[in-house]
């Protein structure tokens, strides 16, 4: 059990300054956005360089005092905030923020892991680069939290996961040990792969401190619509039609109800409806291409055309600037942040085939509705890779309190018929706290067993973010 005499020891290995013990201190490192969790701590640890994440674990493990390491704190399943009983150190890597190599030519870059997601994105852009990982929290959030969650974003259904992006990794194990893998090899075929470990773990294995990541060429011509629908059967529709004649220059495919477009109007800064009457359902879909040569805009208009003819789609706006296609953009990523504002939201981040989207709504829909008279369903997401954040906010006027009491009812609900559907319960936010009895229902005794083992093997002394995942 950790206690607050231990704050001179870690003092003499990072620096007093670098050991917060006030509440006000703490305060931000305690809490997350959703206010699901309010956690307690003797103190906060800000090591500065891998080598003082190492001496900081090498003495909590001779200690036996329990660790929860922390990116930019903006998970949504609880596994970056301490427990309540004030027995864990949360160690914070926000001051390891240094990039420690770019390679354009290489298309790789190598960061410290509290570089924090924008600021990755600028220096590829600053090289002429990209890096597509793309969310609503790219301005707080932390690339070594990216990596820990595998995080999705708006961009996978061309670039992939965060699992696809990580060439390597610089990783502190729970005794202190430093494990290097930071290479840059697109191809290393030399036993286990250990890194894919440590992506998704998160921060149960050990604490990343380094990762080289992949870049990509930055697109040259880029073209976005906002198109009016009329149901998620036609955005299937929709979808199928610009998968094939896009490919792989089809870089987004964002759908959203009209009740979230009126949400971010109403609350979201600078937000404006895109469309001149309203719609049930909205797509957000962006075409890019790496070469000027390329008629994207052409492309687009031509799919669009056809979406038109076959009556699939009602209307649509075009980016007439690269300034709108941000704007189109601030609309989708501000979706999650101006739930808050409507009152209790109870959340969902499922995934289904793509194909079964639009059943799986419909069914979903309905059954909140009938056990909620009144709630608010606000799916959206990622269509084109089958990630559906199906969130449902409160019915106007309810007692927040007594609504949020029924998360875990909804959970059952909506968990039930996505396994129906053969789908996933967590596509791209994690297990953390919040989903952790859920593991049960979804995977094997043997794939628990197995899990349980890797841990075993890597933290015998279950230290390193204990209670969560598992």
């Amino acid at each position: 059990m950790a206690h607050v005499s231990h704050d001179e020891n870690f003092a003499k290995l990072i620096g007093a300054a670098n050991v917060l013990t006030s509440e006000t201190d703490m305060a931000p490192y305690l809490t997350e956005w959703r206010d699901l969790y309010q956690g307690a701590t003797p103190m906060v640890l800000l090591p500065g360089s891998t080598d003082e994440v190492s001496a900081v674990l090498k003495y909590a493990y001779e200690q036996d005092i329990k660790i929860v390491p922390q990116g930019g704190n903006t998970g949504l399943v609880g596994g970056q905030i301490p427990l309540e009983t004030g027995e864990e150190i949360v160690v914070s890597l926000k001051r390891m923020n240094k990039v420690r190599s770019v390679d354009a030519d290489g298309f790789t870059i190598t960061v410290d892991s509290g570089v924090v997601l924008e600021t990755l994105q600028n220096e590829a852009d600053a090289v002429d680069r990209l890096f597509p990982l793309s969310l609503g929290a790219q301005g707080s959030c932390q690339i070594g939290g990216n990596i820990s969650t595998n995080a999705g974003g708006t961009a996978v259904l061309a670039y992939g996961n965060t699992r696809d992006l990580v060439l390597g990794l610089e990783v502190v194990l729970p005794n202190g040990d430093i494990w290097n893998g930071l290479r840059s090899l697109r191809k290393d075929n030399t036993g286990y792969d250990l890194k894919q470990l440590f992506i998704g773990g998160e921060g149960t294995l050990g604490i990343i401190t380094g990762a080289s990541l992949k870049l990509f060429p930055k697109p040259k011509k880029l073209e976005a619509a906002f198109i009016g629908l009329e149901s998620p059967q036609d955005a299937l529709k929709l979808f199928s039609m610009a998968k094939a004649q896009a490919g792989p220059i089809l870089t987004g495919f964002e759908i959203m109800p009209r009740v979230g477009i009126e949400f971010c109007t109403t609350h979201l800064n600078g937000a404006r409806d895109p469309l001149e009457s309203p719609h049930p359902w909205y797509v957000l879909m962006e075409l890019s291409s790496g070469t000027e040569a390329f008629p994207v805009r052409d492309l687009l208009e031509s799919i669009l055309g056809e979406a038109f003819e076959a009556e699939v789609v009602t209307d649509a706006a075009f980016t007439q600037s690269l300034q709108q296609v941000q704007d189109f953009w601030h609309i989708r990523h501000g979706m999650s942040e101006v739930q808050k504002e409507e009152g209790g939201s109870i959340k969902h981040d499922v995934s289904v085939p793509v194909a079964s989207i639009p059943d799986f709504l419909n069914r979903a829909i309905a059954a909140v509705q009938e056990f909620v008279p009144g709630c608010r369903p606000v799916p959206f997401g990622h269509f084109g890779d089958g990630n559906i954040h199906f969130n449902v906010s409160q019915p106007v006027g309810a007692d927040k309190a007594d609504y949020l009491a029924k998360w875990d009812a909804m959970n059952e609900i909506v968990h039930g018929i996505v396994h129906e559907f053969n789908g996933s319960i967590s596509a791209e936010h994690g297990i953390g706290r919040l989903k952790r009895e859920l593991l049960t229902e979804v995977k094997s005794e043997l794939e628990l067993d197995l899990m349980k083992r890797i841990k075993t093997a890597f933290d015998p002394k279950g230290l390193l973010n204990p209670g969560r995942v598992l």
